[in-house]
């Protein structure tokens, strides 16, 4: 899609925004992630957008990256199709700027860097919070670009099941079932899915470049996953829960002797948490738990070399009401992270030790967060960050937000020791970002929100041409605008959403200039839904702007728009049908260059809920 076009469509976006109209359902969800407290949306002072299990129902999603794609300020890369490695990218920082957390549980690959969201099926999930823009005053390292958590269904209050059977396009199919509810003081959830596609031609066979190979075959996939999450109330003294996931699968890909054709890969997290009423001053809450992300290669089936890591965390948190509505929070974090691997990694573990202080502060119509984190690394020693957030509320609902914030990113063990790759005298990455935002608070049935930021990035980790090995080489500074709007108009729930960005290399090198790989300069998206009686139909257009494949932006994937339709009919008040048709417009078109994506396509599925 062309700039002129994207912005045409952007600007008759924004003028139907301006319409008077009755507001969709304008309650405010709870979010946790942005303070690691309880707070409202209103009350964040935080870019947040918040996936609940209706918006995944309603988009009738198929994998994560459908429901993060609705989220401005992300772009995702994906090699094609079911199962393929995606990657997202947060406010144009790198795809390992982003932490994800399960349940509070840190995720991901140590080697990597990255987490398998490819892997981590949909269809577990209750709820998933993003919050966009530098966290590491909180969380530590990672946390650069933003923070992803995933939480996995709970139980509810009455017994209820539910399945669902699904079939669509590239031979694909899928099956769920689940049971929740209570037993005096215990709630429960307990969630299994099986999912299989045949797929299709990930990789245009290109020996020079993407998958440096020729297999002009179907590239399948099939995971098998399966969640458990129980808790229960402590009197007035508390709550714990425990959660359990589980998800295993085979990928297909089109690759070499080298790095294999085929992967089993399992993605596991497990997890306790128990919150205390101490008294009325004090709360306090530990969480601790374990992921796993393993991923053993074969070529033709004969295996190829194996990637195990593990992540073990344990975190201690106070929360201590202060004067008026204040609140102090003080914590402590403990990670670990092991690697076991076929390849010879020079170390094999590391730990980190981090302590955190948040002083939440309400001053009339002037709110503050300041957040100050000091960690201590086993590897690079002692690092520190933070983050101040202002912002004013005026007397009609309007809300001005400033903030400044610190970040860094450690290295990975790939970065570090990968043989004939790896450099062991790398720093982390650091950043420091700027944000200036206003939102209306949906005043007159209209919620929408703008955020300019500009984050600037040192020491980015990058390969070097001269020496042929990763080294911080790079600096970057990177300049955006987001906006969000949702209304009703002549009864569709219309939200919309587009981001402008400029990610640029800043450093002394031959790419000086240069916009970093598979972010898109401009983005926008536009959600429209209706009920008909027991029919609903919606549909979502997506348009990109060009991007690059590399860093010397030589390959170039030009911009485009898809649009997904769906519709829905309640047989009763335990079935409903729902199909949904992808990519409505045969639409050929890149994410990561060489790699294909699906072409037209369809689902259908029939669910029931009792």
């Amino acid at each position: 899609m062309s700039k002129a076009s994207l912005w045409s469509f952007a600007a008759i976006s924004c003028c139907a925004f301006s319409l008077p109209a009755f507001s969709a359902d304008l309650l405010d969800p709870i979010v946790v992630t942005a303070t690691r407290t309880a707070q409202t949306v209103d009350q964040t002072l935080a870019a947040v957008t918040i996936i609940t299990r209706e918006d995944i129902q309603r988009l009738q999603a198929q994998s994560i990256q459908d429901v993060l794609s609705a989220t401005p300020g992300i772009n995702i890369s994906n090699n094609g199709g079911a199962g393929q490695a995606s990657s997202v990218f947060i406010r144009g920082t790198e795809s390992d700027h982003v932490l994800v957390l399960v349940n509070g549980i840190k995720i991901g690959s140590a080697t990597l860097g990255l987490t398998a969201f490819q892997n981590i099926p949909v269809d577990q999930i209750e709820r998933i919070e993003i919050v966009r823009g530098p966290r590491s005053g909180l969380y530590g390292s990672e946390a650069l670009g933003g923070v992803i958590q995933i939480f996995t269904k709970k139980g509810t209050e009455e017994t209820s099941t539910h399945f669902s059977l699904g079939a669509g396009s590239f031979n694909a199919m899928k099956a769920t079932a689940g049971l929740s509810g209570s037993h005096q003081a215990l709630w429960y959830n307990v969630n299994l899915t099986h999912e299989d596609t045949d797929g299709f031609d990930t990789c245009q066979g290109n020996l020079t470049a993407g998958c440096f190979s020729d297999e002009p075959d179907d590239d399948g996939f099939d995971n098998t996953s399966g969640s458990i999450r129980l808790g229960s109330d402590i009197g007035n003294q508390g709550d714990w829960n425990l959660h359990f996931l589980h998800a295993a699968g085979t990928t297909e890909f089109d690759g070499s002797i080298f790095s294999g054709n085929s992967a089993d890969n399992i993605q596991q997290v497990i997890g306790a948490e128990v919150n205390l009423s101490v008294s009325d001053a004090f709360q306090l809450g530990v969480k601790a738990g374990q992921s796993k992300d393993e991923s053993d290669l074969f070529f033709n089936g004969a295996s190829n070399s194996f990637f195990n890591t593990e992540k073990q965390n344990v975190s201690l948190q106070a929360d201590l009401p202060m004067r008026k509505d204040d609140l102090l929070t003080i914590g402590i974090d403990y990670e670990k992270d092991s690697v076991d691997s076929s390849t010879a990694y020079e170390v094999t573990s590391r730990d980190n030790k981090g302590v955190f202080a948040q002083y939440l502060a309400n001053f009339g119509s002037v709110d503050m967060a300041l957040s100050l984190r000091a960690d201590d690394n086993q590897q690079f020693g002692s690092h520190s960050s933070g983050g101040l957030t202002v912002s004013h509320v005026h007397h009609n609902g309007w809300r001005v937000t400033a903030s400044a914030g610190t970040a860094y990113k450690a290295p990975t063990f790939n970065d570090l020791y990968f043989p004939s790759f790896g450099n062991p005298n790398l720093n982390p990455e650091e950043s420091i970002s700027y944000e200036l935002g206003v939102n209306n608070g949906g005043v007159g049935g209209i919620r929408w929100s703008a955020n300019l930021f500009q984050t600037e990035i040192t020491e980015l980790i990058a390969f070097d041409s001269v020496t042929f090995a990763i080294g911080n080489i790079d600096d970057a500074r990177i300049r955006g605008l987001e906006l969000e709007a949702s209304t009703q108009l002549a009864n569709w729930d219309i939200q919309a959403n587009a981001t402008l960005l400029d990610a640029v290399n800043d450093g002394n090198t031959a790419n000086s200039g240069n916009l970093l790989p598979r972010r898109a300069k401009e983005t926008l998206r536009l959600d429209f839904d209706r009920s008909f009686g027991e029919f609903k139909f919606g549909g979502s257009y997506i348009a990109t702007g060009k991007r690059f494949d590399n860093l010397a932006n030589s390959l170039n994937m030009g911009g485009y728009g898809t649009l997904d339709l769906r519709t829905e009919y309640r047989l009763n008040d335990q079935w409903n049908v729902q199909a949904r048709i992808g990519n409505v417009f045969d639409k050929d078109y890149e994410t990561a260059k060489f790699y294909n994506q699906a072409e037209r396509n369809f689902f259908l599925t029939l669910n029931y809920h009792q």
